[in-house]
This record gives C-alpha cells, structure tokens and sequence, in this order.
C-alpha cells in the first residue's frame, strides 16, 4: 500500500513536470528573460517577465533575510533554555499557529497592520498622511511568517539531534553556554538551517496571496521615492505567481503563451531549491558531527 501511494505521488510529480515543460518550452525564448513587460493586448508586443522574475527574487530575500534569524533565535531558546516553560510553550504554539493560518489571512491582517501611521516609512504615503501599506518591504515581512515556521522546525530539529556530550565536552574545556551554542552547537547545524531557508524560499517564491495583496499585481517594478535601492523596496512589483496570474485564462487571459513559459522558469526555480535541499540534507549527515568535533576544542 505504500508503494503504491509512493508510486502515486510520483507519478503526479512527474506528470506535472512533463506538463509544464511541455507547454512553457515551446514558449520560453532568451528575450522573455530580459525584456520588462508591457501593458499591450497584443501578446507579441507585450514584452517579457524580467521585472517579475527580479521581483521574485526580490521578494523571497527579504523574506528569508527576516526569517532565518528569528526562527534560529527561537529555536535555540526553546531547546537550550526553555524557562520559563510557559513562554517556551507560548512561542512553540504560536509558530504552529502561524504555519497553519491560510496566507490569504496573513496577507490581510498584513495589510491592516501597514496601512498605521507608524509603518509609513515602509510603503508610499499619501499627502494627507493615508498609508498605502503596499511595498516590497510590506510583502516581504508577510512572507517571512510563512518561512519561518519551516526554519525553526530544522533548527529545533537539528539541535535537538545533537548528542549532550558534545555539550559536555564543551564545557569542560571552560565554554560558557552562550559560547557553546555559538561556536560548536549552530555550526553543527548548519546543514540543517539551510534545508529549512531552502524550503521556505520555495515556499515564498510560490505563494500567491501576499504578493496580490500586499504588493499588487504591477507588471514592472515602480520605485517609490528618490533613495536608491530603498525607493525599490518601498515600491510596488509583482512576481512570477503574479504574472502567471495576470496573463492566464484564471485572470486577465491575453497572453497564455508567456504564462506558461513564466510558470515553467517559477517551477524550475522551485525544483532547483528542492535540489539544493537534498544535497544539504545529504552533506550534512557527514559533516555534522565533525563540526561539531572540532567546535569543542
């Protein structure tokens, strides 16, 4: 029975994989990569997805740039100190919460939430001071909520895996605790952090509601203000879910071609953290203990 369940899920997989290359191949061309698109119903005037394939990978760095600490913070707390035990159950639950609140709630409680006076550095602002509360920064800060919770369950994961002589030689060697978390226990989880940032980039780099509602479904990226680099991330853009969006039948519909070719790029971008993930997984369970060796001397 599970065979037959292992054989089914694959079979999905793949069929999805063959689907999509079948159909966004025969669509995907060099000048779609880097051509910005445009606002044209005619799909051979409307250009290429550069600014959503920047804007994805925009969005999904700020994401995991927000995330990874705090998930690797709470991670270590809850393992290595946990008191007081209320608190620790408190962060425990509410992560869990968080991975299993839809995005779409989320995104809105999101918008809610930047649209305050207080967050108006973040997006644009009106001239009567009405908070736009849509921005790179915004969406970004969203989608490290839905990333975190994969960060902290390897790190708690990884660290709970450690054996307590490890620990216990550290201290002989007259290692406080905070040394020893920083200089043998992260280190011996490297592998496993960055499974957990790969998974929630791939996560990010496919959600769809946060990007529709907190950073819109802009066909460019549209600075806001005059400081470079930051007038990018308080602008608005979109990603390549986005544009998937827009240009298949689901949304707007005059340009399926692209959509599909875009859909193609996004899927490859996905299987390729997944990539990353395995070889982490599989690198780590050599070097782990080592590292973990030559951090206690």
């Amino acid at each position: 029975m599970m065979w037959a369940a292992g054989l089914l899920l694959c079979a999905i997989g793949i069929g999805i994989l063959v689907y999509m290359a079948f159909k966004g191949l025969q669509y995907l061309r060099p000048d779609l990569l880097f051509s910005s698109p445009t606002a044209d119903v005619d799909q051979s005037k409307s250009g290429g997805f550069l600014d959503p394939l920047l804007g994805t990978v925009l969005i999904t760095l700020i994401g995991i740039t927000i995330a990874t600490p705090i998930a690797i913070a709470a991670a270590t707390w809850i393992v290595e100190y946990g008191r007081p035990t209320w608190l620790a159950r408190l962060i425990d639950s509410g992560i869990e919460i968080i991975a299993g609140t839809p995005d779409i709630v989320i995104a809105l409680f999101g918008l809610v939430l930047f649209q305050q006076g207080i967050f108006g550095w973040m997006s644009f602002t009106a001239a009567g001071g009405a908070v736009f509360g849509r921005s790179f920064l915004t969406a970004g800060a969203m989608m490290s909520l839905i990333a975190l919770p994969m960060v902290f369950a390897a790190t708690r994961e990884g660290l709970q895996s450690i054996p307590a002589h490890v620990r216990e030689a550290s201290y002989a060697l007259g290692k406080t605790k905070a040394a020893t978390i920083r200089r043998v226990l992260l280190p011996s989880v490297k592998a496993n952090i960055s499974t957990g940032a790969a998974l929630g980039m791939g996560r990010i780099a496919g959600d769809t509601a946060i990007i529709v509602v907190l950073l819109g479904a802009s066909l460019t990226l549209d600075p806001e203000g005059s400081v470079p680099g930051l007038n990018v991330l308080k602008g608005t853009g979109g990603t390549l879910t986005s544009y998937v969006y827009n240009n298949s039948p689901a949304g707007e519909g005059n340009a399926p071609q692209k959509a599909y070719a875009a859909a193609f790029v996004l899927l490859l971008i996905v299987l390729a953290l997944n990539f990353a993930v395995d070889l982490i997984a599989r690198s780590g369970a050599k070097t782990g203990l080592e590292t973990s060796r030559l951090g206690a001397r």
